[in-house]
């Protein structure tokens, strides 16, 4: 329970980040919360040579609203996160996803850019990102590039990402009047990873019926998985218990669930479409009246 040996490198910029990240190529790693990477690292798992301290990097951690979104920095912390007015106020999905990730040190310590680039398919956030749509912004000694966050997570715990590269950045769609979201997830003990997570953000016409749907599911396949063709043919259909037990229903086909050490396949395809139809009559709750229901 001991990692191996490894440099310690503290840059005082992004650039100095950056040149450290390029000249060291793949024995080199970030380091910022260390949530996932310590644990890692002390079971030799991941055994860098260098480790970069990028936590102290300046102007990485403000959440900003840019009107039809919000841009968060790579160094936010994920309590920061679930309790910032801006973001409950703005993008509700992810204050709540944030909110439910491990324990309340974690929570301190854990940040945006570490779990996007760390990928597990069981995070809250990467799930939130896939769900939503997020655009990823990453940067390296070439410059910055943006991509989509179904183009950024490529397999279990593997990005987009290049060697010299970091995740500075993340942005959000933001929500609007008579749009609701809720994230469920199911694991056995509190603060333990998710066996299946389920997140959605719904949102209403003047006449009741869906506008628009984002749905998602998490800890299920290599990666998050966007339902996205299943929610796009949910326009213009009106939201009452048989539509969700439809929708339902059809996530739980649309998985391709894995079997592992904690679950079934089998498991997880039910467990899939039981969370999503809590999540949806969450939303619906949520859109209807203007109400969080937990």
């Amino acid at each position: 329970m001991k990692p191996g040996a490894f440099a310690y490198r503290r840059p005082a910029t992004l650039d100095e980040a950056l040149a450290l990240l390029a000249s060291h190529g793949e024995a080199a790693k970030p380091i910022a919360g260390g949530q996932s990477l310590v644990p890692m690292m002390n079971l030799r798992m991941a055994q860098p040579e260098v480790l970069v301290d990028v936590a102290g990097l300046p102007g990485l951690d403000a959440i900003v609203d840019l009107d039809d979104a919000i841009e968060l920095g790579a160094l936010a912390r994920h309590q920061s996160i679930a309790d910032s007015p801006l973001v409950r106020a703005r993008c509700p999905l992810l204050a709540e996803a944030a909110a439910c990730i491990g324990h309340y040190a974690i929570r301190q310590r854990g940040t945006l850019g570490g779990s996007l680039a760390h990928a597990d398919p069981a995070a809250q956030l990467p799930l939130v990102a896939v769900t939503l749509g997020a655009t990823i912004v990453v940067q390296g000694a070439g410059g910055r590039r943006e991509l989509s966050a179904r183009e950024f997570f490529v397999s279990i715990m593997t990005t987009a990402l290049a060697a010299d590269e970091l995740v500075v950045a993340a942005r959000f769609p933001a929500s609007g009047a008579r749009e609701g979201a809720a994230f469920r997830l199911f694991n056995r003990r509190h603060g333990d990873y998710a066996i299946v997570s389920a997140a959605t953000r719904v949102a209403l016409d003047e006449a009741g019926l869906v506008r628009r749907l984002d749905l998602g599911v998490g800890a299920v396949e290599a990666v998050p998985v966007s339902l996205a063709a299943l929610a796009d043919a949910q326009r213009g259909r009106r939201p009452d218990a048989a539509w969700i037990d439809a929708v339902s229903s059809a996530a739980r086909e649309a998985v391709d669930a894995q079997d592992d050490a904690r679950a079934s396949a089998l498991y997880r395809r039910e467990l899939t479409g039981t969370l999503v139809g809590r999540a949806l009559g969450a939303a619906l709750a949520q859109a209807r009246t203007g109400a969080v229901t937990p």
